[in-house]
């Protein structure tokens, strides 16, 4: 059995009994040096994360295949953005034992008098300060876990550049130990010195008189985007996102993805939703990655490519796939079809003749539904959806 033990700032003091017991028992501890710092006298074996989580886990593997009893001490709820979920993943839920405190959410929620329930919890360690970007919204609370001392500062830019200035700010430094401290501000008069590096941000979002806050539903503004031209419009993107019905957790390829709108809108859905955006023109991915930075979606992968090329090249099978651009290419529809999980939605859009008849042979084949957008001084979309079918007729 290996043992997690979530550690607080008051360290071996903030701990049950069990978790107490289960550190004086354990053969080989892991954990950063901050923790070992906890317990200076622990004479066994020491696994640190020095040469990466999966190094880590690896040295554990081999301890427990030789049948010692292993520790591995995280921070406050090693269960929330902790390596308990690592850990789990590799040894399995049966094999694993984990005992929390209180983390920094909780003690966030806490210091400011607010319901956990009522606020926005993410993360910026280890991952692009811009994911904030897709939270931007008057009213909300968010409480962000720092990436370090830097943090608190760069926050502060990014609201004030995203009319967002008036936003109060309080950073809580090392939470539940004797040092902790607390420092309030506005973000667009906070000072630019760091803070300890063991800090969470507490946000009250307050919007400028301009700030322009974007909708997470389908159909952002056209000017949302950079583009140069090739852009699917707003209200085909609404009707298109609706027809990809994104769900949390699923996978989207955007073949011939011109600014990216389809696959980030995807993205925007929800924070769990993943999407593959593959453009051939390198200006244009460059363009992607920028919209989906701004668009609070900075995860989004970019594949600079051929879309045919691409299908034989990308892993993993996609819950749906966003044909925009090259419809009439011999073998395009098919293959992206073959790749499509049973199940899944394949959705193109057709502005050529070209395009409109490769669809109807492709419907002729394997079903769906098509129907014709017109919209006002804009040439006619032949819209196309075809569910796969989870059983394959012989």
């Amino acid at each position: 059995m290996i043992v997690i033990v979530g550690m607080g700032e008051d360290g071996l003091e903030g701990l049950s009994r069990q978790a107490r017991q289960a550190i004086a028992e354990a053969q080989v501890l892991a954990g950063g040096a901050r923790h070992f710092s906890f317990v200076p006298n622990f004479t066994g074996t020491r696994v640190d994360w020095s040469q990466g989580i999966e190094a880590g886990l690896d040295a554990i593997a081999r301890h427990v295949k030789a049948g010692q009893s292993v520790t591995i001490l995280a921070s406050g709820d090693p269960l929330y953005f902790g390596v308990a979920k690592n850990v789990i993943e590799r040894f399995g839920a049966d094999a694993v034992r984990v005992l929390p405190v209180p983390g920094a959410v909780s003690l966030t929620c806490a210091a400011m008098g607010w319901s956990q329930p009522d606020v926005q919890v993410l993360t910026v360690h280890g991952r692009p300060l811009e994911c904030v970007h897709l939270y931007l919204t008057p009213g909300a609370r968010l409480v962000v876990l720092s990436e370090d001392g830097d943090t608190p500062a760069q926050m502060a830019t990014l609201l004030t550049a995203q009319g967002f200035g008036l936003s109060r700010i309080t950073v809580l430094e090392r939470l539940g130990g004797a040092a902790e401290r607390r420092i309030d501000g506005i973000a667009r008069a906070w000072p630019p010195a760091r803070t300890a590096d063991l800090n969470t941000l507490a946000l009250e979002l307050i919007a400028d008189a301009d700030a322009r806050p974007l909708s997470r539903l389908a159909g952002l503004p056209d000017n949302a985007f950079e583009h140069d031209g090739q852009l699917t419009k707003r209200a085909v993107r609404a009707v298109t996102l609706s027809s990809l019905a994104p769900l949390p957790g699923e996978t989207l390829w955007d073949l011939g993805a011109g600014a990216g709108s389809i696959s980030i809108e995807w993205m925007r859905a929800h924070e769990r939703c993943r999407a593959v955006a593959v453009e051939r023109d390198p200006a244009r991915a460059e363009r992607i990655a920028t919209n989906a930075a701004r668009l609070g979606v900075p995860r989004l992968k970019i594949r600079v490519g051929d879309s045919l090329e691409a299908l034989d090249g990308l892993d993993g099978t996609p819950d749906a796939i966003f044909v925009g651009g090259g419809v009439s290419r011999p073998g395009l529809l098919e293959a992206a079809w073959q790749r499509l999980r049973p199940g899944g939605r394949l959705v193109v859009n057709a502005v050529t003749d070209a395009g409109a008849l490769a669809l109807e042979d492709f419907q002729n084949h394997h079903g769906g539904e098509k129907f014709v957008i017109t919209i006002e001084h804009k040439a006619p979309i032949t819209h196309f959806v075809s569910i796969k079918p989870t059983e394959q007729k012989p």
